[in-house]
């Protein structure tokens, strides 16, 4: 039988407390790539600055990010996937209000909820405008009210499906305006667009980047943006708040999460890689350019906006008893 004297017993100890109190590399920090699941198809805006945004993230990560397109379902596929990944930080969900707070909020049955997801960061914000046909005549959210209570019969708006921010926000407008509203849903934005500038619908709340040339041509009229402050890119548009709406700040987003439960140093790391590629000063231009805001934060951050989704949009669909199959 092996014996072991005082010394050795103390060298043994003090060999295990220091292997205890040595940080371990998790697995992700070996140098696997990381994953970015995005719940959209390629080729798309959103796509190619996430993209960007993993290029970045990899420089300073020293492994690869790659970005996996899982489209479908309006998100669902994607989030499901993420959910059920294994929290081995290697694997991320490019999260938005869509796919993760508004089906969480309005769908029963899905095999993820808030609970399947840690918040890493944010990504960045996408405004929405307050438009009219020019044939309106309307040139502020006033003249809206004074045009609706004169027609005396609704005010058509597009969305994009029932549940969609599009749809909810309108909702909001409608309560906040005093005026009566009915939603017209599309397929897709360019024909709601057409609709607006014939006349068909009354009310659009696109980005301003897809109204900004239908702006100019004269054909359309951009009363608000519902942001708190101007955008960069669109330094002459008002702002909900500053005309007196404050309650009709809203936006989309887009942020990261991983699958629950995967180590706080992978979550830590990551996040610090994503704040840095958001705080290049050409990324933040080229993102204002195509009318998104920058959203540079960590994952209080990122939770505080879930939350935000929870009170305001949760609010929204329980005020109207909203429910989606």
């Amino acid at each position: 039988m092996m014996t072991m004297n005082r010394r050795g017993v103390l060298a043994a100890a003090g060999l295990a407390l220091t292997t205890a109190l040595t940080p371990v590399a998790t697995f992700a920090q070996s140098g696997a790539p990381i994953t970015l699941i995005v719940p959209y198809g390629g080729g798309g805006l959103i796509d190619g600055l996430v993209r960007e945004i993993a290029d970045s993230m990899s420089q300073t990560l020293g492994q690869p990010v790659l970005v996996e397109n899982k489209p479908g379902a309006n998100g669902i596929i994607g989030a499901t996937l993420a959910a059920h990944a294994a929290p081995d930080g290697l694997t991320y969900f490019v999260g938005a209000t869509g796919p993760l707070s508004l089906n969480v909020l309005l769908r029963d049955g899905l095999d993820y909820s808030m609970d399947s997801f840690a918040p890493v960061g944010t990504m960045m914000s996408g405004p929405l405008t307050i438009s009219v046909p020019a044939s309106m005549g309307g040139e502020d959210i006033d003249g809206l009210v004074a045009y609706a209570h004169e027609r005396g019969t609704p005010l058509r708006y597009a969305t994009l499906g029932p549940g969609s921010v599009t749809h909810l926000f309108g909702m909001v407008l409608q309560d906040r305006l005093g005026v009566d509203m009915v939603d017209v849903a599309y397929d897709n934005n360019p024909s709601a667009i057409t609709d607006l500038i014939g006349g068909q619908n009354d009310l659009n709340f696109s980005t301003p980047i897809s109204l900004v040339a239908h702006q100019e041509s004269g054909d359309l009229v951009m009363l608000a943006i519902s942001s708190p402050e101007r955008h960069p890119r669109f330094p002459d548009l008002p702002t909900t708040t500053e005309l007196g709406y404050p309650e009709l700040v809203s936006s989309f987003w887009f942020g990261l999460l991983a699958p629950t439960g995967t180590p706080d140093s992978d979550i830590t790391r990551v996040s610090e890689a994503l704040q840095t590629a958001l705080n290049s000063a050409d990324l933040q231009e080229r993102m204002n350019n195509v009318g998104m805001t920058p959203e540079v934060g960590g994952a209080d951050a990122m939770q505080a906006q879930l939350d935000w989704d929870m009170d305001f949009w949760g609010g929204v669909i329980t005020r109207n008893n909203i429910r989606l199959e």
